[in-house]
């Protein structure tokens, strides 16, 4: 019980003046813009079509494809700008605890606040769209307009088939939020690891290649790239589903019985062995922190 209120107390102090922030306010403030967009297109083709839309099936949209959570990515990187929190305070309290409760602090932290904006997107594109929603648990009109036509790739509405025939929307949001925790627990770990390792610059620097490498290895963009045509990219697509973290937190990259892609599980477990690999890798360097980063001397 005193390891948990230790582990508690350091998450309340990483909290503390998170709401005030102005840097935080404006990640959110950023992330109702984007809401704003990515529903815009859809809740236009119900209105046109006098259709409804499912409560959950805007948030699905938001985070359908690899381009939308690249900028939910970006987002994050901005979340976690400030870790790990870094104050006088701090070597006060590595020596009054154990460094694994510190490091277990900072990972409910980053669980939290991936959580928290998760729920903020849903918030806001439920609320964008309320007039047109409905809360059972069946895809809409709309959806099936924009999956079964050209519609939805023409509007860049991530809306697919697969997707469709294999979940629920509320079992497909549940998996969509899975994938990005796990991807946001990872990206910010990385970015703690280089932060503790060689400095604030070196954290965003990685934690942007993490992003976009992953964006860079997008089957449709690296074959616009390589100058390639759809059907020669089969192996090319296969093999970068399993290695881009991106594609791995892209709902729509996994296999549905039609393609051979990691499933949602196969990629959660990806996601919890390079969190493991990344969690040692940081408690190795809180063991040979300079404490004279936090003072400044």
């Amino acid at each position: 019980m005193k390891a948990c209120r230790q582990t508690a107390a350091v998450l309340r102090w990483n909290f503390l003046g998170f709401y005030k922030n102005p840097r935080i306010v404006i990640t959110f403030l950023f992330s109702f813009i984007l809401c704003f967009f990515l529903s815009e297109r859809a809740i236009t083709v119900a209105e046109y079509y006098n259709a409804p839309v499912q409560a959950f099936e805007p948030f699905i949209w938001t985070f359908g494809d690899a381009a939308s959570i690249l900028l939910c990515a970006l987002l994050l990187i901005l979340l976690f700008l400030d870790l790990p929190k870094l104050s006088p305070f701090t070597p006060y309290m590595l020596i009054r605890i154990q460094k694994s409760q510190w490091l277990a602090a900072q990972f409910f932290y980053i669980f939290f606040v991936t959580i928290l904006y998760m729920l903020y997107v849903f918030l806001v594109t439920s609320l964008l769209c309320m007039k047109k929603t409905y809360p059972g648990n069946l895809w809409s009109k709309t959806a099936a307009l924009l999956a079964y036509s050209e519609m939805g790739r023409k509007l860049s509405v991530p809306s697919t088939v697969k997707v469709m025939e294999s979940a629920s929307p509320i079992e497909c949001s549940l998996q969509i939020t899975l994938l990005l925790i796990c991807y946001g627990l990872t990206l910010g770990f990385l970015m703690l690891f280089f932060q503790m390792k060689a400095g604030k610059k070196a954290a965003i620097a990685a934690g942007l290649a993490y992003s976009l490498s992953g964006f860079l290895l997008k089957p449709d963009v690296l074959a616009a790239i390589l100058h390639k045509e759809d059907y020669e990219m089969f192996y090319v697509r296969r093999i970068i589903g399993w290695i881009s973290p991106l594609n791995h937190a892209t709902y729509g990259m996994h296999d549905f019985g039609y393609d051979v892609l990691p499933s949602i599980g196969q990629s959660c477990l990806i996601f919890l062995l390079l969190l493991l690999v990344l969690v040692l890798f940081t408690f190795w360097t809180l063991k040979t922190y300079n404490f004279s980063a936090f003072t400044g001397e």
